[in-house]
Order: C-alpha cells, then structure tokens, then sequence
C-alpha cells in the first residue's frame, strides 16, 4: 500500500475515473511501507478514505471504494464477487482496500519486521495471520478437520522442499558441469606454480559455485599462464569461448526484434514525386499520412494532450478526430506516465497506438513507463512479447525554457530497446513512421518543433514510402570535414556550409536521422576516412548525445584511427535554453557558431589558407 503515494497511482486513479476504464484496483494493505508506518505514508492513515473524493455518486462518475480485512476469507470473496461483477456490466472501476494485512517475515530478509514492529503488532499478526485465520475458518465450517490441515500442511512443505531442491539441482547442474571441466583443466597444468594452485584452490573452496566464479576463475587463470609465458590449454581458450557464447545468448539477445518483424527489415522504398506534388506547410504533410495512415489501419489509435478535438497544437491531427471517431482519436488529461502507459498496454493487446507526448520536455513525466516497461519488454520475456507503440513529440529547439529543450542524452541512455527518430523535417518523419507502423517494434520519434509551417514538397506515396532505421544521409558531399547532426541543426549546418564554402572549406553534411539505432552500415566512417577530420554539431548539454556519437564513431567503428584533429563536438550550453530569441541563440549553437568551430578546426590543419 505504501506505493500509493507515488504520484503514478493517483494519476491512473483519476485518468480510470475520467475514462470509466473497467479497472479493479487492489491495494495490500500491512500498514508498512518497508519500516515506515502508514501514519507517514498516507493521508488519514487509509487509502480508501484518502481517495473519498474520487468516489461515484448518483449525479457523477468515479470509483466504487470497497473495503475489506486481509484476514477474513469469506467477506473478501463476497466483495471481490460483487464488486468485480459490478465492473464488468457498468465499466466503473474499482478499489479493494484490503486493510489488515499481515507481513510474516517483513519487507526483506535485510529488513527484519522485528526491529520496528511492536510486540502487541507481532504477537497481533501471529494470530491474525491469513493462513492461521483461513485454517480456523474451513474448521468452523465443517470443511476438513484440524488432523486433516495438519497432513496437508506436511504435505505442502514437502512438496516445497522437493521442488525447492529440484529447482536448484537444474539451476546448479551446469555449473557443476562446467566446474569439473575447469577442474580437470587445472589437473592438466603440471608442474603447478604457487599462484596456479592458489587459483585452483579458490575453486575448490566453493561447496556450490555459480557459474560466473567458475568463469571468473577461468580468465583470470589465463590471464596468469600469458603473464608467466606457459602454454595455453585449448581446452581452457575453448571453456571461455563457449561460455561467453551461450550467456551472451542467454542474457543479451531480444533487446530488439531478431524476426521478420524487425524494423531493420522493412523494405525502403523512396519518395516519388511529380509535377503535381504539392508545397506544403509541414504540418499540412503530416496530417495527409495520418489520415491516410487511420484509413490504412484500422487498429491504428491516436492520442494525447489536445490531440481529439482541436487536432494537436501543430494541427497534425485536424479534423481527423471528426473523421475517424472519438474513439481512435482523442483528447487525454495532463497526465504523461499515463498517456505511455496507456500506449504500452494497447499495443500489448494487438492495436498500434500513437501516444502524443506534446513537447519532449515533457517526455521526463512519461520516462519512467518507456524506460521500465516499453522498452524492455521483449527483452525481459526473451523475445515472446512485444509492444509495438509509437511515441510522438516534438522539441530541439523554439523559445522558452519549458519548450525548447532536446535532453537526447537522457531519452537514449534511457531508452535502449526502442528506436529513437530525430526527422530533419517532416517529409522524413513520415517516412519513419511508415517504417515503425510495417514493423513489430517500439519507437520515438521527435518531430522538430519550428518546423511546422516550413514548406516542403508532399510526396506522392505519402502513406508508402519509408526511411530506413541506422542508416545516416549525405546531405552534402565535401572532401575537408565531416559534420554529423541531426533535427532542426541540419537547417542550421546546411547555411553554415554555404558561408564556409565561400572560404574554400568543403563540408560533407551528415544527418544521422535515428540515433537508436546510429549508424549500422558505417557511412559516417566512410566520411571520416575521406575527410580525415569530424565534428558534431547537438542541441543537448555538453556531453549528452554528442558523447554517444563520438562513442560510436571513435570507440565502436575505429574512426580514430582515420583522424588527422582531434574530434570535436559543439553542443548547447549547460543550462536550460534561456526565454526569447536572444536566449535561443546564446543558448544553442547558431549558424555563426558551426561557422567558426569549423574554420577553426581548418585554421588548425593550414593556418597559411585559413589565419
């Protein structure tokens, strides 16, 4: 119960009111949250009393509120019955509070409940205990006697310690495996140094080892035989290869889709055009995918802050809510963990949502449910579950401290698992959310908030044509620097390369177009080996997504071995984007700014052609 103080229960608790979800909430309640009493965790000591407020009445919409003791089996029944029966036929949701609650061993076996619980509380749970209460109960009711309990209770524990032991046995049998094969790799190693049987006696210390200290003890006993010069065993070179494989396997794979439904394997198709295809503002292009996109998909939903009615604050979505229904466009509350929250659980049950995030400063509020839930849930079931939403918003760059922002950093550290889009423009935004829409797996895209009323030309295959994950453009070929951004910089490089041009600087532009994945045919490298000299240009803090690319680039793809300077990066301040234009533009890099890090970086090479 104590985790009813976390702000995402009562924004669920009033977004399943508002909705009329048929929800059925249980809250457990021991009267503890770890060691602190309820007293301190909840106002007037119970949750049902504290969410009074949210409960239906004759003339309006909320919860029904039920309230039972933990102990007393046949009143919950009789109010898990009715009240669950209640919300199948109305669709009101629920709340069970099951006070009285006992906790037999406290929170954690660190946690004992004997260090804050009274003696009255514990000679109180002793007897109120759920299963003591239950035994009591079926033996008034004439439904077994005690002798008969008491069979079945040995019973049940021996059926718990037999499974308890067969759980262990094929949970250590590999390991033990594995331990006598490191064993007899050691029996092998003659005549034995001083250190090598410290190691072996270190194993054979170990009553029931895991398998990574077997696996541990086995590099570091290569690591003693290349430091002494002996010759290493094939069989040992052979143990750690096989091990690295198969928990490779076991714990790394599924992070993403491995199938057919990968992102990575739908088919690129191009833009076409012709001489009827339209300029348009960029959220004109937009609002023809989506409604091409609604008509194409009938499990297609979408949602968010003002997204129903008025058609998104960028009129992506307007009139479309009047085409397609309330039901699959609508509006939400100011109530982002939900809004993804309600994304993750649709897309488990098979339909493709669209949750709107309505600035990506405000994807911080929603980050907790992608980071824990969207983002690993393939992962966490090995690859059987999947949740294919999409999340869109849009940022990098306007006015003001609220709106501006592009914490990139934070959003890919977080959010390892999904696929995170950085369009340069809208053209390019349909076409990732073409890519998602044909695939099986989660992403982001972050549409460039001052881009909305630029003009670009439609394609004709608005609903068709796609954009590849990981794989950057060449915006512009050039021989002397490699510039890699991505989002609303691209506009910015694109003029800075124009006014460097005039100084006989040739800049070939990149634009990274998804940072997760960055990359995955090495394009950027193939630049740097051309150009010899790299620069990355992003609207985060320093450190945050430019510290991911150079990763990329330096450490994962090798491009330090093709750098002539040293690679360089020009970030946004440390602070939050300050108000009005003049704080954009102190506050980001600007065209003058990309100017002169490059020429710079040039003057470095030949101070002679550029003082």
């Amino acid at each position: 119960d104590a985790s009813t103080s976390e702000g995402v229960f009562w924004e669920t608790l009033n977004a399943a009111a508002v909705q009329q979800v048929p929800l059925a909430v249980f809250v457990w309640d021991d009267g503890y949250g770890i060691s602190v009493p309820k007293e301190f965790q909840t106002a007037k000591a119970s949750i049902s009393e504290a969410i009074a407020g949210l409960a239906a009445d004759e003339e309006n919409n909320g919860f029904a509120i039920n309230k039972g003791k933990g102990w007393n089996y046949p009143e919950l029944v009789e109010q898990f019955r009715q009240g669950i029966e209640q919300v199948r036929i109305t669709h009101q949701p629920v709340l069970f509070h099951v006070d009285e609650v006992t906790q037999p061993q406290g929170h954690s076996t660190s946690g004992s409940h004997e260090r804050y619980k009274s003696k009255e509380r514990l000679q109180w749970e002793k007897e109120h205990d759920c299963i003591v209460q239950i035994e009591q109960w079926i033996i008034r009711e004439g439904l077994a006697t005690a002798e008969q309990l008491r069979e079945i209770r040995m019973n049940a524990k021996a059926t718990a310690k037999a499974g308890r032991d067969a759980a262990w046995r094929a949970f250590n049998g590999p390991a033990k495996k594995l331990l006598q094969s490191l064993l007899d790799i050691y029996k092998g190693l003659a005549p034995e140094t001083e250190e090598i049987q410290a190691l072996s006696h270190e194993l054979e210390l170990h009553t029931h080892p895991q398998l990574h200290e077997i696996y541990s003890n086995a590099r570091r006993l290569r690591h003693l035989l290349r430091r002494q010069g002996k010759e290493m065993p094939s069989a040992l070179l052979q143990l750690l290869r096989t091990v690295a494989q198969e928990q490779t396997s076991t714990y790394g794979r599924h992070l993403y889709s491995e199938g057919e439904d990968s992102a990575l394997r739908v088919p690129i198709i191009a833009p076409t055009y012709s001489a009827e295809s339209p300029t348009q503002n960029g959220y004109q292009i937009l609002n023809a995918f989506f409604d091409s996109a609604l008509q194409k998909h009938p499990e297609l939903y979408a949602f968010g802050e003002d997204v129903g009615q008025i058609g998104g604050v960028n009129q992506s979505f307007a009139k479309l809510q009047e085409k397609y229904g309330r039901e699959r466009v609508f509006d939400t509350g100011i109530r982002e963990w939900t809004i993804m929250g309600q994304a993750f659980g649709m897309s488990m049950r098979g339909l493709r949502p669209i949750g709107e995030i309505q600035y990506l400063d405000y994807l911080l509020y929603g980050l907790e449910p992608l980071s824990d839930d969207l983002a690993t849930v393939r992962w966490r079931s090995n690859g059987i579950q999947k949740a294919p939403a999409i999340i869109r918003t849009r940022g990098h760059r306007l006015e003001g401290i609220w709106h501006s922002g592009s914490p990139m950093g934070m959003v890919i550290h977080a959010l390892r698992g999904m696929y995170v889009c950085t369009p340069r423009n809208t053209v390019q935004a349909v076409g990732m959310y073409n890519t998602l829409l044909q695939s099986g797996e989660p992403g982001l895209v972050v549409e460039c908030l001052n881009g909305y009323r630029l003009k670009e030309r439609a394609p004709d295959n608005i609903g068709t044509y796609t954009v590849p994950m990981g794989v950057p453009e060449i915006l512009r070929e050039g021989q002397d620097i490699t510039l890699v951004t991505y989002g609303s910089c691209i506009r910015l490089a694109e003029q800075a390369c124009d006014l460097l041009a005039e100084e006989g600087i040739s800049v070939e532009l990149v634009d990274a177009q998804t940072l997760l994945p960055f990359d995955l045919e090495h394009r950027t490298l193939a630049s740097i080996q051309k150009t010899n000299r790299l620069l990355v240009v992003d609207e985060d803090v320093p450190g945050g997504a430019s510290a991911y690319i150079l990763q990329k680039l330096v450490d994962e793809q090798g491009a330090y071995r093709y750098l002539d300077a040293a690679p360089q990066t020009l970030t946004a301040k440390a602070h939050r984007p300050a108000y009005g234009s003049d704080g954009d533009y102190f506050s980001k890099p600007n065209i003058e700014d990309i100017y002169e890090k490059v020429y710079s970086i040039m003057h470095e090479a030949n101070p002679q052609r550029w003082p």
